[in-house]
């Protein structure tokens, strides 16, 4: 008996990720499990590109809006949650595709990936000076510390900062030396990258950023405001919601918002790229592809016959 099939549709924003894991839905009698870490947020939907229930075609979609603003959850807590999503997907025989663009969630749910522990104490005092010195001056300590941490860790992401400070103390060693090897823990795995120019790429993001704020992105984060978003230690971190809160706070004007999130949001593609490039078990496909479907079924089918998940080849591309 063949290992279970576990697809996962994975590349940088803009690319068409959720477009893609629907239509191999569809024809795997499959379901979409929801590895994008800010779209678990009840109300973050324009911002974050929430796939609408119209697009999701009558596909049953896991791990969507199931967390207040104010909640926080964990890689590890995100892991578990998708981990028994695709098991409960699996138990009933649907095959689950997985659509994320974050390489360090899509590593934690498919291979066999064990975080280290934490230490509540060093948590606080860390979480104290992120508070009192901001993440940028954190980073920096990182970036002395542990650089191959801080290249693969945003400036603006304290909550990640403190995190690799944390077991880069309680370890005394790198925070990147605790990421696993490339070993699936399901051995039916196969993921797909979906690969697009960059200049293409950059004009996608601007476009998605306009289409967000016309679409009424400022009207949504006003709301999540007072569903308290500025307390939760995640959610008002995603891209382009700090951005919209600096223009409601009088920082900025909509000019700037729309300018600064489309600049983060094609720095942050750029490291999406570059981490997904290292996984040489992805297999690329060109998003703008007439028979991407096809192609992505061929890698599948291939997938299956070796009785093994992360084929290379087929399109693969070369660049990276």
């Amino acid at each position: 008996m063949s290992d279970p099939l576990v697809v996962a549709v994975v590349g940088p924003t803009a690319a068409g990720k959720s477009d893609l894991a629907v239509a191999l839905s569809k024809h795997l009698d499959g379901e979409v499990v929801n590895a994008d870490a800010m779209q678990v947020y009840r109300g973050m939907d324009i911002g974050t590109a929430k796939i609408s229930a119209t697009e999701r075609d009558g596909v049953p979609h896991h791990l969507l809006d199931i967390l207040d603003v104010t909640e926080t959850a964990t890689v590890a807590e995100f892991q578990q949650l998708a981990r028994a999503a695709i098991d409960d997907c699996i138990d009933r025989q649907r095959t689950p595709v997985l659509a994320g663009g974050s390489a360090l969630y899509i590593r934690a749910i498919l291979d066999d990936f064990v975080f280290p522990g934490t230490d509540p104490v060093v948590r606080a005092r860390l979480e104290a000076e992120l508070e009192a010195h901001g993440s940028g001056a954190l980073h920096a300590r990182l970036q002395a510390t542990d650089p191959k941490a801080a290249e693969q860790i945003l400036p603006s992401n304290g909550r990640r900062i403190v995190r690799a400070l944390e077991v880069a103390e309680i370890t005394g060693g790198p925070y990147v030396a605790t990421l696993p090897e490339h070993r699936y823990i399901y051995p039916g795995a196969i993921q797909l990258g979906l690969d697009v120019p960059r200049p293409e790429l950059d004009a996608r993001i601007d476009l998605r950023v306009d289409r967000m704020f016309d679409a009424g992105f400022v009207a949504e984060v006003r709301g999540l405001l007072d569903k308290g978003l500025i307390e939760g230690k995640t959610a008002n971190r995603a891209l382009g919601y700090s951005q919209v809160i600096a223009l409601l706070n009088g920082e900025i004007d909509e000019k700037q918002a729309r300018e600064r999130t489309a600049q983060a949001t094609r720095r942050f593609a750029r490291r999406q790229d570059s981490w997904f490039r290292k996984d040489q078990r992805i297999s690329w496909l060109q998003y703008d592809d007439p028979d991407l479907v096809e192609k992505a079924f061929r890698v599948i089918a291939q997938g299956n016959r070796r009785g093994t998940g992360g084929v290379v080849g087929v399109e693969t591309n070369a660049r990276g």
